[in-house]
């Protein structure tokens, strides 16, 4: 009986650092970004803009809520801030639908959608979890030109939210 114990423990042993190896890696520190019509983070990820740390992490833009900035208020992402690096605007009608891509699905209190400060869509998931992809048809209410939007992915269960800036050029 003793023999048959210290072959059990010398196979759980051996298998321990196995399993370890094998667990799937956590994300943690992945969250999600607006990736159609392509956001100032996403543009990073593309190199299609010239920018920092953002272009490994697009999905990390993360702050407190109520900010409105395209960093989040994040040093380390304060190149989405700067209006002047050559950001793309895509072309949109009077309304466009915004995709969000996620990788870590985070109860949401709202989704929220803003243009010089002012909200002009705003969906309410009362704490639902999403799936994987998002998408929201924001109504531009008789906006022109080209415009920053400021699209807000409030979580439910954190004082967190995740924010992503679009440029756009409304016809």
């Amino acid at each position: 009986m003793h023999q048959k114990r210290k072959i059990a423990t010398a196979v759980g042993a051996a298998l321990a650092p196995l399993l370890v190896v094998t667990l799937p890696a956590s994300s943690a520190s992945a969250h999600g970004y607006v990736n159609a019509p392509a956001s100032r983070q996403a543009q990073c990820a593309a190199g299609t803009v010239a920018c920092g740390d953002i272009k490994w992490e697009p999905q990390s833009v993360e702050g407190p809520k109520g900010l409105k900035s395209c960093s989040g208020g994040n040093a380390r992402f304060r190149d989405l801030d700067d209006d002047s690096k050559g950001w793309k605007a895509t072309s949109v009608g009077s309304s466009q639908a915004f995709t969000w891509r996620l990788t870590a699905q985070h109860r949401t209190s709202t989704w929220q959608y803003f243009i010089g400060g002012r909200k002009i869509a705003e969906i309410n998931d009362n704490g639902a979890k999403p799936p994987a992809t998002v998408t929201h048809n924001v109504n531009f209410q008789g906006i022109k030109g080209k415009q920053k939007v400021l699209a807000v992915w409030n979580v439910a269960d954190t004082s967190n939210a995740f924010y992503a800036c679009i440029d756009v050029n409304i016809r």
